[in-house]
Order: structure tokens, then C-alpha cells, then sequence
């Protein structure tokens, strides 16, 4: 569940300081007391994890100069500020300077609980989305997000690691629902580019003429700048590049021919061709297709990821488990045999859906794990029969390490514990973790 937001409370008055917070803290916050702006300003940093409740009368540093010193620490933190009735004027001021909202004196509490959660929750925003500029900035914590340990995605992640140095464009091909924008990101975050501007544009999204201020421009007054502009000396991603119209692709490759060696902006092209007989390169031009394919990455199926697939079902069933307040279903072995052998024509779209009804599921306490399958597909999934030749080793040594994992994360890295509820002496779990890459030190909190 969300941790509780802080809500740091400034007034000179202790009385007042004393009752917002206690009111605040019934109402589910985590409040921290401050008697003057000044001690105020030592305790808070630009990624406060929450919000500033102010009065505006205090000696030393007023509310309106604590205001101002706030918003150069951090112009997004959200302030409400508390006045007296003859300072409404001031607190006008206050909000054309940027604070969130001001309560007059005396004010009603639910009116300031409902602020709270307002503002609280613009600043939940805030932080998510800063930490996701973050994130895809980072190349180590990007990759991360590849879950699994098969080769083909061993393979992918090298293949990122490697193309993401290169400055060449970049064509992303694979099946829908694979992860092929995830891709696009990592490609950037792990490249000597990942500082500059990163841009999503599908070509799927618009008619022909405004994609083509969409990407070139001359942009509209109510559009935003032309994606070719936007991105300059970063990476411009145009998802379902295959939908380009003849007119379309000529521009584009006469916009990347100009730019020269290396590229102003690195182009990578996402392709969701999924028709018989038709590849990207059958469908563009033959010169914009090998411009944009310079550099080449097949982002693989599910289906042929192995025990990815339970380990990815898995941490989805646990993130949404959390999310629904509830358990995460028990998967047993004719089940993840079951999982293993689905087509998974949606790929890891599919199995995020599938691990979501299941857990739902769980919770309402009907239905099975094969039942969502069946509804997935119209293909008969046999629990006992192996698919594209898989000898049966390969699912015993999944659903081993799927076991092993869940139990080591539900008793948080107890190796005592895991050893009780699997029956299993230390030396032969210890051989199996280090079989499986699994990590104690992955499951301590």
C-alpha cells in the first residue's frame, strides 16, 4: 500500500501547531511540527516526501518570505498557508506566487483534511514522475526492468548494452506486447545520450497531414513542438514506423540524410508488422529501411522466454496483490506447467492481464489459473505435454525455481524458514539458490 505523505505544519503557536497536527494525523498523515520557518527550512529538502502547511503571521521569517524560500528550494512542493481574517489580501498574494491554497481562520478541519489529500496527492504525482525521469535516465535500473534470466533475454540485454553505445539508428522489431518501447527507453538510458531529450511519437496515432507537423512541422498553435525539434541531440522513437505514408518516408529520409554522420538526433524505429509475408522491409523503401535498420534488435516472444515466464508472473501477481490489498495466488506445479506451455500470443501484455484477473480471482476465491488461459486462447493447454520440444526437465527446474523464489520472498530471505516449509537441508538449498542465481540478499527488507 502507499506510505502515508509527510506533512510538515509551520506556526509560531503552539496550540495551533499542536491541533493541525493532531487532526491531520487522525485523518491518516505523518505530521512533523516546526516552530519557526527558519527550522522549518533546515528540515525540508526539493524531494520532501510530502506537503508544507504554513500561517502566514509568525515572527523572524514570515509566511510569504518562507513561501518564496521554498519555492527556490522547490517550485512544485505544495504550500497551504493559514491566515487571520483581515489577511486575505496577503493571502492572494501568497497563491499568485505559487501557493497550493490558503484556509482562513478559524477554519473548518475537514476543509483542511480535504485540502490535504488534494495537495498531498499532486505531490505523489510530482515525486513519481521525477523518479521516473530518474529511472529512464538510468541505464542499470532500466535494464533492470527486463525481468529474466533466459538466454533469449540474455542475449537482448547484450544486444542493448552493446547498440545503446553505438550512434547509429536503431529499428526494433518484435511481436505486440513484447516490450519493444521499453527497449527504445533502455537503448537511450544506457547510450551517451541519455542526458538529452527523449521523444515518443507513434505513427499510427495521427492522419497523415497532422503527423506530418507532428514530426516536421511547421507545428499548429495548439500543438506541441514538431518531434524532430523536440528531440535534437537526443533520441526521437516513431512507434509503428511501418504506418508511414509514401509521401511520409521520403521526408523522413531526406530529414535524416540531411542531418549527416552521426546523427543530430538518433532515430529508433519501433515495427509492429504482424501480418503473414510482410516484414518492416518489405513494406518501407528500400533506402529508408536500411537508414533506419543501420542497427537491428528482435525483441523475443514470450513463449520462448522459458521460466521467465513464471518468474514475471510471479512479481506481477505480488504488485498487484498489494495494489488490491489482497494475497497473491499460490501457483502449483500442474498450473506453472500450464503458464510455461500457453502460445501467449499477446506476449508480456497478455500475461500482465492474466496475472491481474488471477489475483482478482484469488481474492474472490474462484477460478483457476488455467481457466484464464483457456479464455486467452483457443488452443487446449495439457497440463502434462511439453510444447516446441522441451524436454521435461526444463518445466521441473522452472516451477523448482519459481518455488524457491516465492518462498524466499513471502519470509523475506529466512533461510531457516525456507528450509522448514520446503523440507530441505541447508546445503541442498544453498546448491539449488546458487543453481537458480537466486540471491539471499535480493529478499532481505
Amino acid at each position: 500500500m502507499s506510505k502515508a505523505m509527510k506533512i510538515a505544519i509551520v506556526d509560531d503557536e503552539q496550540d495551533m501547531r499542536q491541533s493541525i497536527s493532531q487532526w491531520l494525523a487522525l485523518s491518516g498523515f505523518d505530521t512533523e511540527t516546526f516552530a519557526s520557518a527558519e527550522d522549518a527550512l533546515r528540515g525540508l529538502s526539493n524531494d520532501f516526501p510530502g506537503i508544507v502547511v504554513s500561517d502566514i503571521k509568525m515572527p523572524g521569517m514570515d509566511g510569504m518570505q518562507f513561501l518564496r524560500k521554498l519555492k527556490g528550494v522547490d517550485s512544485s512542493l505544495p504550500v497551504i498557508m493559514i491566515t487571520g481574517h483581515g489577511d486575505v489580501p496577503m493571502a492572494v498574494e501568497a497563491m499568485r506566487l505559487g501557493a497550493f491554497d490558503f484556509l482562513e481562520k478559524p477554519f473548518n478541519p475537514d476543509r483542511m483534511t480535504e485540502l490535504a489529500k488534494k495537495a498531498t496527492q499532486a505531490r505523489r504525482l510530482t515525486l513519481d514522475n521525477r523518479a521516473l525521469r530518474r529511472e529512464l535516465s538510468d541505464g542499470s535500473a532500466i535494464i533492470k526492468k527486463l525481468i529474466g534470466q533466459s538466454q533469449p533475454m540474455e542475449r537482448l540485454k547484450e544486444d542493448i548494452l552493446d547498440l545503446g553505445q553505438a550512434d547509429g539508428h536503431v529499428l526494433v522489431e518484435g511481436e505486440t506486447g513484447t516490450g519493444k518501447t521499453l527497449v527504445a527507453h533502455a537503448l537511450h538510458a544506457v547510450g551517451a545520450r541519455a542526458s538529452k531529450k527523449f521523444v515518443i511519437l507513434s505513427c499510427s496515432a495521427f492522419d497523415e497531414e497532422t503527423l506530418s507537423r507532428r514530426i516536421f512541422g511547421p507545428a499548429q498553435d495548439d500543438e506541441p513542438i514538431p518531434a524532430m525539434e523536440e528531440a535534437r541531440g537526443g533520441t526521437l522513437v516513431l512507434e509503428d514506423i511501418e504506418a508511414l505514408t509514401g509521401p511520409l518516408r521520403s521526408r523522413l529520409l531526406t530529414a535524416i540524410n540531411d542531418q549527416g554522420t552521426p546523427a543530430e538526433t538518433r532515430i529508433v524505429a519501433i515495427c509492429n508488422l504482424q501480418e503473414q509475408d510482410k516484414t518492416c522491409e518489405s513494406v518501407l523503401r528500400p533506402d529508408l529501411f536500411y537508414r533506419l535498420a543501420a542497427l537491428r534488435i528482435t525483441v523475443p516472444p514470450l513463449r520462448q522466454r522459458g521460466e521467465d515466464i513464471l518468474s514475471l508472473f510471479t512479481r506481477l501477481s505480488e504488485q498487484f496483490a498489494e495494489e488490491y490489498g489482497c494475497d497473491a495466488p499460490e501457483v502449483s506445479a500442474q498450473e506453472a506447467a500450464q503458464l510455461l506451455q500457453a502460445p501467449w500470443p499477446g506476449n508480456v501484455r497478455q500475461l500482465i492481464n492474466v496475472a491481474e484477473r488471477a489475483v482478482l480471482q484469488n481474492r474472490r476465491g474462484t477460478g483457476t489459473i488455467a481457466s484464464l488461459l483457456m479464455a486467452d486462447t483457443e488452443e487446449d493447454i495439457k497440463p502434462a505435454m511439453t510444447t516446441e520440444g522441451k524436454p521435461l526437465k526444463e518445466f521441473v527446474e522452472a516451477f523448482e525455481r519459481m518455488l524457491i523464489d516465492n518462498t524466499m520472498r513471502r519470509h523475506k530471505g529466512s533461510i531457516f524458514a525456507v528450509m522448514e516449509e520446503l523440507c530441505l537441508p541447508r546445503r541442498t538449498l544453498n546448491e539449488k539458490m546458487a543453481k537458480y542465481s537466486l540471491q539471499r540478499s535480493d529478499y532481505l527488507s
